[in-house]
């Protein structure tokens, strides 16, 4: 299929040459081309330029006239949970009455609920549910999505979870990343015992998943009262000989240490963040690790936000995910994380862009293929409707702007 977008008045997050992320200075560049067009051509981005050099209409080709409208390279956003059973309104009235994310948690809320609630809940029950918020986030303007497991806590229920994000890589047009995140708590059974959940993990869960090879990356909530240093190495290590490359949920609710081990097992990401200091910067500076930040789980549950600008003055790339979870951001909508990054962190609107686009492609082992209009590129990208300007995005924060999305070369029905 051959596409031929006209008239554009802005395409957006422009490459000649594809870069792997931005960081520091480079986080506020933003090329765009005005006046433009756009062709696309076998599911990838042929050619574009500015309409003085438009090859001009032809039979083979859709022509789409986007006058007045901006162009954008899909959203990657590389930190989900999106396959989860059931909801958890009710711990959200327990927030608004002032229980802490911990407190929650310790009554056998939070994660262990939607343990409980997905073990129940059959594979295809499971899809189908997933299914709902995975047209939703397409609608919404992403492209590629990374999603973990977690809610299982059992070999069987994580092993379902990740086959069901494997139906879901091979039955949509999203580019999909499994993740595996077993230890993403400690189940009720093995409280008095996290040690023998640990070795659940490492001796059980990590072979059956890579026997069926369900998932690319690992990853561990490192952080207080989750699991430490010691054994998220442990189970990063077990990951790595079967061939997984580690991501870290870090420094959430405290300095955990978390950031520095993922460094040091080069993790393509360490996500959260919001305790970060002076050490954790420096660990970062030293690697290939993105530092993602996850603003609707710090909104949600109204904790400090990370230290966004000092990390980017101190020289770091950053990406911008949605974390979109059943108990901390029920909520996959990039638009709206770019506006949180802008109101509560005091990114720029180029900031947040090249955040949820080229720097989210890097966070999930993409940027290659993904997060910029770049030829050669696989053709994700959406229409906004008519808007004045890029930065209207993030600024009009409740509104839906977008009019057409297109992933891998095709245009998509909007539900």
């Amino acid at each position: 299929m051959e596409i031929l977008i006209k008239n554009i008045k802005g395409l957006v997050q422009v490459e000649d040459e594809p870069v792997k992320y931005k960081s520091g200075p480079r986080m506020s560049d933003m090329k765009t081309v005005n006046n433009a067009w756009l062709q696309i051509k076998d599911g990838l981005i042929c050619s574009f330029g500015e309409m003085n050099t438009y090859p001009g209409d032809n039979e083979r080709s859709e022509i789409i006239d986007a006058e007045g409208k901006f162009v954008f390279p899909s959203y990657c956003d590389s930190h989900t949970h999106i396959v989860y059973a059931g909801s958890r309104e009710i711990e959200y009235k327990d927030k608004i009455k002032g229980l802490s994310y911990e407190e929650i948690a310790k009554r056998g809320g939070g994660i262990i609920n939607s343990s409980r609630l997905l073990q129940q809940t059959t594979e295809d029950e499971l899809y189908e549910q997933s299914m709902v918020r995975i047209k939703e986030i397409i609608s919404l303007g992403t492209g590629a999505v990374e999603i973990k497991s977690g809610y299982g806590l059992t070999t069987e229920s994580e092993l379902k979870m990740l086959r069901v994000i494997k139906r879901i890589s091979e039955n949509t047009p999203l580019s999909v990343k499994a993740t595996f995140l077993g230890a993403h708590a400690v189940p009720e059974e093995h409280r008095n015992n996290q040690s023998k959940y640990v070795d659940l993990v490492v001796n059980e869960m990590i072979p059956a998943v890579a026997s069926e090879k369900l998932a690319e990356y690992i990853d561990v909530f490192c952080d207080k009262g989750f699991f430490t240093v010691e054994e998220t190495e442990r189970i990063l290590e077990a990951g790595i000989i079967h061939g997984m490359r580690p991501k870290i949920h870090a420094n959430e609710l405290a300095y955990s240490g978390g950031i520095q081990a993922g460094t040091k097992y080069k993790a393509l990401s360490v996500d959260h963040l919001e305790f970060t200091g002076k050490d954790e910067i420096k660990a970062l500076l030293n690697s290939e690790t993105m530092p993602t930040l996850l603003p609707g789980a710090s909104f949600f549950l109204g904790m400090d936000d990370p230290p966004a600008r000092q990390m980017i003055e101190s020289g770091l790339p950053l990406a911008l995910a949605s974390d979109y979870n059943p108990g901390s951001s029920p909520s996959g909508d990039m638009k709206f994380i770019m506006s949180l990054a802008c109101i509560k962190l005091r990114m720029l609107p180029e900031e947040a862009l090249n955040a949820v686009t080229v720097n989210g492609a890097y966070a999930m082992g993409l940027s290659d293929t993904h997060g910029s209009i770049c030829r050669g590129k696989v053709a994700n990208v959406f229409i906004t409707k008519e808007i004045p300007s890029y930065e209207f995005m993030p600024y009009a924060y409740g509104t839906k702007l977008i009019d057409t999305v297109i992933l891998n070369g095709y245009i998509l029905e909007m539900e």
